[in-house]
């Protein structure tokens, strides 16, 4: 048996399998998905820009995200000219653009550019937990920054790695995002943590989507619980009655 960290158990899973049978059968998962999902560039290459990208993200689709983001940049070019921008302002011009929670999210880029300029003079910080102390910016934006915008080793659990973590096994159907983020990192190569988010979602868009997943044409049908059917979407929505089976 390998050693993992001791707040991560095998309780409330939904089928047996010891620790090392999980951790080799991540391992081929992420494999089969970065060969399945490869992506050329998988960085923004800007920390700064790929902090205000989540902020926009939130809860909106990814074409809408780009679109507003790269308008965004023509209009106010730099972080000096964000922060000194009315937050009003920058409120009415996501209301203009279509974004959802304009209010929230207009607040919310300019307080942080401030914050980044006069707290980190105008350097975004490269630790989670200096992240985490940005306005609007959670763990999973934290993550994003790290490996999108460093190139760091991080997984960022969006709604898409969530989902297709516990219908694969790799973590308990009820557990929370962040717990899900620590099966993660334990059970998956550090090497390979920064492929894992781009290439669920990829997969998540394409075959492992939330409504009729297409399971028949799933690379990963033979390594999936949920594909036999013994991890259920009642589990992971908390509505169905645990149960335990053996992994056919």
């Amino acid at each position: 048996m390998g050693t993992r960290s001791l707040s991560l158990s095998l309780e409330g899973f939904t089928f047996e399998e010891s620790w090392e049978e999980k951790k080799k059968r991540a391992e081929k998962i992420v494999e089969i998905l970065m060969k399945t999902h490869p992506r050329e560039k998988l960085l923004i290459g800007d920390p700064y820009r790929t902090l205000v990208h989540c902020i926009i993200s939130q809860r909106m689709r990814d074409e809408v995200t780009y679109r507003v983001w790269e308008e965004l940049f023509k209009k106010y070019r730099d972080i000096e000219t964000i922060a000194n921008t009315p937050v009003e302002e920058m409120k009415e011009f996501l209301r203009k653009q279509g974004v959802g929670l304009w209010k929230t999210k207009g607040e919310w880029i300019v307080k942080a550019s401030q914050i980044i300029l006069e707290k980190y003079g105008g350097k975004v910080p490269d630790d989670i937990h200096e992240l985490m102390k940005l306005p609007g910016i959670g763990r999973k934006c934290a993550n994003i920054v790290l490996a999108y915008g460093f190139g760091r080793q991080a997984i960022p659990v969006d709604t898409h790695v969530n989902r297709i973590s516990k219908r694969l096994g790799l973590a308990p159907p009820r557990v929370a995002p962040e717990k899900v983020e620590e099966y993660l990192t334990e059970l998956i190569p550090k090497e390979k943590w920064i492929y894992v988010n781009h290439a669920m979602v990829d997969h998540g868009r394409s075959i492992c989507r939330p409504i009729n997943p297409k399971c028949e044409e799933c690379p990963l049908r033979e390594l999936c619980p949920y594909a036999k059917g013994i991890v259920r979407d009642e589990d992971i929505k908390g509505s169905g009655k645990k149960k335990k089976a053996s992994q056919p």
